[in-house]
């Protein structure tokens, strides 16, 4: 198969911001009567909206009201601003991808403001990135939908069976797979079993490291 573009979920893939985000969640949640570990935080929420996490976190019995979600992405912005890194690796990919003439963009569940907050920090990799971010919410396909994917292949001109997709979740592994994308997991040596076994579940193909990559998809 040709690859002829990678698309990239954006936590977890380009910026290690899941960390962040889950610890201000943590005490988020735990200010209104809910206490999760982060572990099951992970199982729960990663890959998903926060809408959707907020009803799922109402039905544990948190008591969140619409007005939470706005609220919490404020305090998550100014909480990414004050330093999230980029994932190991990614800029030596996208430099592979580059010198093959190889396109990328990137397709996240976040708000275009959320993957500035992280990736805006970086100026180099914002450049690159800016004008090829598509977001789930903003487009009204959120993951697990493959709309998302097929939009950012569309823009690239470039058609589904010829791209690849990153993932570091299972929801955004079935929509890569549901839009007829070949899909690498990421789950680092230091990532959680619940992750390689829901990727692995859903037909995602476990990488360890970004570098991995240019191999898998015949650059050598």
């Amino acid at each position: 198969m040709t690859i002829k573009a990678v698309l990239f979920d954006c936590d977890g893939v380009l910026v290690d911001s899941e960390p962040a985000t889950f610890a201000a969640l943590q005490v988020e949640l735990a200010a209104h009567g809910l206490n999760l570990t982060l572990e099951e935080m992970e199982q729960r929420f990663i890959g998903g909206t926060m809408e959707k996490l907020r009803q799922t976190a109402n039905e544990m019995g948190a008591g969140l009201p619409p007005e939470w979600v706005w609220e919490f992405y404020e305090k998550l912005y100014a909480h990414l601003r004050a330093g999230t890194p980029l994932m190991p690796g990614i800029e030596a990919l996208l430099d592979r991808l580059d010198a093959a003439g190889i396109s990328y963009a990137v397709g996240s569940n976040g708000h275009h403001r959320k993957m500035e907050a992280s990736l805006g920090q970086h100026p180099r990799l914002w450049a690159r990135l800016k004008d090829r971010l598509f977001s789930g919410q903003e487009l009204g396909c959120p993951k697990p939908d493959p709309g998302l994917y097929l939009h950012a292949a569309a823009f690239l001109n470039v058609a589904p069976t010829d791209c690849v997709v990153v993932e570091d979740s299972a929801t955004g592994a079935r929509s890569a797979i549901a839009a007829g994308m070949r899909c690498f997991g990421l789950v680092p040596p230091q990532g959680s079993d619940h992750a390689r076994e829901t990727l692995t579940a859903v037909g995602a193909e476990l990488i360890a490291d970004l570098g991995e990559i240019p191999a898998l998809i015949g650059l050598g």
